[in-house]
């Protein structure tokens, strides 16, 4: 592949719902956009997960601008034979993972696109539709609660993900549990707890959960493998996991069971692939987590989530649940609880040019000498 010109699109788009963790609500979602064309002709899209502030890690849409454009950019000048490469000439430029996956991604969706293929078969999957998913974000009351996840329940997903924090646990758990006996349900803290809160937190082990996601802080692993130790629920690392030695580590320390892989939080789809093949050497699931993607950033999630060893439902759910219209044709839609892979070149979706004019806020160019 030779890069023609790399073009970055700061785009802003209102979220049906407010979204609330134990860090924060989201109303709407900033981000950036890349588009990569190359001298075929083609283009290739990739799309940054970070938020205007540094809550979920030390990322912004504003850091990355600038990582793209003063740093990593330049470093995709020269030919680029696999989208494997992108990732090795990315190693010099420590962290920023977010900004580094946005324009690998980019790089992959175009070489797909130029070999004709799938990305997720380009990938290495084999999964003609993937489970569903959904994240349920802390609500006014623990009827509100009920009455969303009986909602998301009727409509078919497979999993139901609850955000949990102190004074929103172990009751609601509970209300949700006497309320839906049979349903796969796990719990989200976000970094909420600590060690003086192990016996806190062993009180969730009577209620059948198929994991508890980052109780500790976000830079951790040992202190998890002491709650670990103490738990029979299963301890799934999200925002400590950044690298496949972080996720080696993790498991050799016995620090979780289970990972959730953000292919923006790991710095793109090369060493995502990478963490899920180690994890499968060592027989632990893996699943792909969301980070309010829109239609691009959703797309490589349904791609990589093809890979055999993404055993659990994700929380990539179709457009409809998070925006009023996305930025790609046709939206990611859900049927049955499933969505189907789609089996046309590149990520299977196409950019709506009219809709993210409408939502780019400011747009520069990089021709690539």
């Amino acid at each position: 592949m030779e890069i023609k010109q790399i073009i970055l699109r700061h785009l802003k788009i209102e979220l049906l719902n407010p979204f609330t963790t134990s860090v924060g609500t989201e109303y709407d979602k900033d981000f950036i956009l890349v588009e990569a064309q190359s001298k075929s002709g083609l283009s290739g899209w990739g799309e940054s997960v970070s938020i205007l502030h540094p809550i979920y890690n030390e990322e912004t849409v504003q850091t990355n601008w600038h990582m793209m454009s003063d740093h990593l950019i330049q470093k995709l000048y020269e030919p680029i034979e696999h989208p494997d490469e992108v990732s090795e000439r990315f190693r010099s430029i420590r962290g920023n993972f977010n900004a580094k996956s946005a324009l690998e991604g980019a790089i992959w969706d175009l070489y797909a696109r130029e070999q004709n293929l799938p990305l997720s078969r380009v990938l290495g999957g084999n999964k003609d539709k993937i489970e569903v998913g959904i994240s349920v974000g802390i609500q006014k009351s623990v009827r509100d609660m009920l009455l969303q996840i009986e909602k998301y329940v009727n409509e078919g997903y497979r999993r139901v993900k609850v955000k949990i924090k102190h004074e929103w646990d172990i009751e609601i758990i509970k209300a949700i549990r006497n309320e839906f006996p049979h349903i796969q349900l796990m719990a989200d803290a976000n970094c909420a707890y600590t060690l003086d809160d192990i016996e806190h937190l062993q009180a969730l082990d009577e209620y059948d959960l198929m994991m508890i996601e980052q109780p500790f802080d976000h830079d951790d692993i040992f202190d998890h493998a002491k709650l670990q130790a103490k738990l029979k629920t299963p301890i799934c690392l999200d925002e400590s996991i950044h690298s496949v030695e972080d996720a080696r580590k993790a498991i050799e320390h016995g620090s979780c069971r289970i990972i959730n892989l953000k292919i923006g939080r790991v710095g793109g789809l090369s060493e995502s692939k990478r963490i899920h093949d180690m994890c499968e050497r060592h027989e632990v699931p893996v699943w792909c987590g969301g980070m309010l993607e829109a239609g691009v950033g959703r797309a490589h999630n349904i791609a990589i989530t093809t890979l055999s060893n993404f055993t659990l439902p994700g929380d990539t759910a179709p457009s409809s649940h998070y925006w009023k219209q996305d930025i790609i044709e046709p939206g990611v839609t859900m049927e049955s609880g499933f969505i189907h892979v789609p089996n046309v070149p590149g990520i299977g979706y196409e950019p709506a040019r009219r809709r993210i004019d409408e939502l780019t806020l400011r747009q520069k160019s990089f021709p690539i000498r």
